[in-house]
């Protein structure tokens, strides 16, 4: 891809075949209530909060449909204010909520208190989310006909199937609903998960006996890092094998280290697309963030403008990624077009969103468009030295 054809991204001509539809995107997953202290102070001494939303799901639907592309929303919300609030927000951002599930007015949302860090003190959130009403969005609650009626793509987590080892159930919810989904899928239709493992909600056992058969059976595109592939299957990275990975020994990553991971992960789990998401934290306030993307043809892009991020507020900067990235998917396929488009798109959209506080991306197309020009006039300057 040449430096200018960027400037062909996020146009109308791009969004126009999916013009009058809904739900071309389905996110399946839990809002949180997010409480971050309003006055600087630890949690535990603040009596002012700052309530937001939090949610890889939530987050990847809210960007797409800012970014024009139609999104649908499913979760199960309490009947009350804080559920209203959920709705409220992401309908307001264009996002359809035809296919929310309410639960009683009683039960509780999920909740996550989080502190900000400076260096050298590091953020620190605590979980919440034991018994949430999305946790118990079950099999039979979804009319998955209506609701994929248009999709091209369904995204959802590894955490969102973690919530019911976190709550201690027999079975899990989250697993049938989603397995009923996947019963009305089209031939067509995308899968995406964002592995997100999260060890405040289960245990890694508890991860790879859940999560493995879901990868295997109906992944389409997953989303990782370099280190989650090698802790629970062993997989490597080029030169670096996944020992090495978990001893933080793989520090000069060349791109067919990459092209070797994707295509080992391609041959375990019969994906059609692997993103890498790559963050380095050089301190608490700036992290140098990194992607790229292998498709199960051998197509492969790498961000080609790597760039350290002054941090206001890191949380939901890998989902409003994913957003971009599947953008790039949704718009010129599955491909070496669309792996390329998704991976500029989402590296300047997480660039973006890594700059302003709370999790829902509230980043325009002209200001992705903006960062994307600035890139391409450095690219040009450089080039002519």
């Amino acid at each position: 891809m040449s430096a200018s054809a960027s400037t062909l991204f996020l146009t109308d001509e791009e969004i126009r075949p999916f013009a009058g539809r809904t739900g071309v995107v389905v996110g399946l997953g839990e809002t949180m209530l997010r409480d971050t202290p309003a006055d600087a102070q630890r949690p535990e001494q603040t009596r002012l909060v700052h309530l937001s939303l939090a949610g890889s799901e939530c987050t990847v639907v809210t960007m797409l449909a800012r970014l024009g592309i139609p999104s649908t929303y499913v979760t199960r919300l309490p009947d009350n204010p804080y559920g209203w609030l959920v709705r409220d927000t992401i309908r307001g951002q264009g996002v359809n909520v035809d296919h929310l599930v309410w639960a009683a007015k009683a039960e509780p949302m999920g909740r996550y208190i989080y502190e900000l860090g400076r260096t050298p003190r590091q953020n620190i959130g605590w979980y919440q989310r034991m018994f949430s009403a999305a946790s118990r969005l079950d099999a039979g609650m979804v009319n998955w006909a209506g609701a994929l009626a248009n999709c091209r793509l369904l995204h959802t987590s590894g955490i969102t199937f973690g919530l019911a080892a976190h709550s201690g159930y027999a079975t899990n919810p989250l697993l049938a609903a989603f397995e009923e989904a996947m019963r009305e899928r089209s031939a067509d239709m995308l899968v995406g998960l964002d592995f997100n493992y999260r060890a405040t909600l289960w245990s890694r056992e508890q991860c790879k006996a859940t999560v493995t058969p879901i990868l295997e059976d109906h992944i389409d595109v997953l989303i990782t890092g370099i280190y989650e592939m090698a802790e629970f299957y062993g997989i490597g990275c080029g030169r670096y094998s996944a020992q090495a990975v978990l001893r933080g020994e793989a520090h000069a990553i060349e791109d067919d280290d990459l092209r070797a991971f994707g295509a080992a992960v391609h041959e375990r789990f019969g994906t059609r697309v692997v993103a890498v998401t790559m963050r380095a934290p050089e301190s608490m306030e700036e992290h140098r963030w990194e992607t790229a993307a292998i498709d199960d043809q051998g197509h492969f892009f790498r961000s080609p403008s790597p760039r350290t991020i002054a941090l206001l507020d890191r949380l939901g900067g890998g989902d409003t990624w994913a957003a971009g990235f599947y953008y790039g998917l949704l718009t010129d396929g599955v491909g070496q077009a669309g792996i390329e488009k998704g991976v500029i798109i989402g590296d300047a959209a997480t660039c973006i969103q890594q700059t302003l506080m709370f999790d829902l991306p509230i980043v325009t197309r002209e200001e992705i468009q903006r960062l994307l020009a600035a890139d391409q006039t450095t690219a040009g300057r450089q080039t002519v030295r």
